[in-house]
């Protein structure tokens, strides 16, 4: 999708934002890729949730907690464009992907599965699994940074069933053309899921322009919706060809009747569902959807190019290698920073926390760098210093024993 130049943008004033994200007061928060910085207003969503546990008890399931998968959902869809009831919420996206699999059928001509080698490994393992059901796992090689789209094309033909891709690479931070691969998939009868966990709430997306199958994700990251809320859109005129055989009560068209035997499916986005809903997680989450629907993802489109582009330039000024795409249209909100082969990463990430910026590491792509709606310019050259600083004075030394789990 393509964006305005990052040098001419709506005016955006990070200073309005950062009130609301406690972290930026003593920390250069630059790894939104991973874990978004939490919204103040997360703190009064899970009082809200304890206080009507405290005071209404078992009546909160009939007073908001057994439709929050759906109330929750109804707030994302307004991100992605996406009709009411359309959105149901999850605890994570390997959940979200199994439903989807399990819903389809591999017996058949049309049993082929095409994605990249850039989709993240849980993505991998769930279609994996298929194998055994009789799909046939095709991968498409991509030069570890850009997927070449031709080829994927012409990889998705008349026996595919399912394209299951990342809008954004978790590795390069590439961004896929959705609209091409979505047109292509139509074009033949394959569906598309796309995984947008590293691109919705930086890069505006509209499911129904698009006309996508299934969108699924996470709201740890550029949502700041924190963990255990994961997502899944269905475009609603094919729920009811869909039986996930990965299901629970929670789908059941009339879960409190206790009925035995096979599952009678719901009807609407509610038969995607399976066991008991995470409430506060789903509940804390919607903090960070308000915020963003407040702020608008055009916005945060923009300034994320803008903060980009300027930190790729200054890195490059610096003899840093990018592990990532030069063209701001074709990037997601991640600068990926190479290092040199006896550099230890996450010594450099643990250096860099020393002086008070967070960012993480990935094995064989680099230091990423993640500037959102909150970052502010000055960051960007704050951040460049910093790694001249370690590299030069080789400080990264001082943090080899040193692990991170993020």
């Amino acid at each position: 999708m393509a964006s305005a130049h990052p040098d001419r943008i709506p005016q955006h004033d990070p200073e309005r934002w950062r009130a609301q994200f406690p972290i930026v007061d003593d920390t250069t928060y630059l790894v939104n890729h991973s874990l978004g910085a939490m919204p103040a207003r997360a703190r009064d969503k899970m009082a809200e949730f304890l206080d009507q546990w405290a005071t209404r008890g078992v009546r909160a399931w009939g007073e908001g907690w057994w439709d929050m998968p759906v109330t929750a959902g109804n707030v994302l869809a307004k991100l992605m464009h996406a009709p009411q009831e359309s959105v149901v919420m999850h605890q994570n996206v390997s959940v979200v992907q199994a439903s989807i699999a399990t819903s389809l059928n591999y017996s058949g001509r049309r049993n082929k599965v095409v994605y990249t080698d850039q989709n993240f490994p849980t993505v991998m393992y769930v279609w994996e699994a298929q194998k055994k059901h009789g799909a046939r796992i095709h991968v498409v090689p991509t030069d570890g940074i850009q997927v070449d789209t031709a080829r994927l094309l012409e990889a998705i033909d008349e026996e595919t069933l399912v394209v299951p891709i990342s809008h954004v690479t978790y590795k390069s931070h590439f961004l896929q053309d959705a609209a091409a691969i979505c047109a292509r998939a139509r074009e033949v009868g394959a569906m598309v899921v796309l995984d947008t966990y590293q691109s919705l709430g930086a890069v505006p997306i509209d499911v129904t322009a698009l006309g996508v199958d299934f969108v699924c994700g996470g709201s740890v990251k550029w949502l700041c919706g924190g963990p255990g809320a994961g997502y899944l859109y269905v475009r609603p005129d094919l729920l009811p060809k869909l039986e996930p055989e990965m299901t629970g009560w929670a789908a059941h068209a009339a879960p409190f009747a206790f009925e035995p035997g096979p599952q009678r499916y719901a009807t609407g986005i509610r038969r995607m569902l399976n066991g008991s809903p995470s409430v506060a997680a789903f509940w804390c989450a919607t903090a960070g959807y308000e915020i963003l629907l407040e702020c608008g993802v055009e916005n945060v489109r923009h300034w994320s190019q803008r903060l980009t582009e300027r930190l790729r330039q200054g890195l490059l000024a610096q003899g840093f290698r990018i592990h990532g795409p030069e063209d701001p249209a074709r990037r997601g909100g991640t600068i990926t920073v190479g290092l040199a082969a006896e550099e230890n990463g996450p010594a450099f990430v643990k250096a860099l926390e020393a002086r008070g910026i967070l960012v993480d590491h990935r094995p064989n792509a680099g230091v990423r760098v993640s500037p959102h709606l909150y970052t502010l310019e000055d960051e960007m050259d704050e951040f460049v210093e910093a790694l001249v600083e370690i590299r030069e004075k080789r400080a990264w030394r001082e943090h080899v024993a040193a692990k991170t789990a993020y």
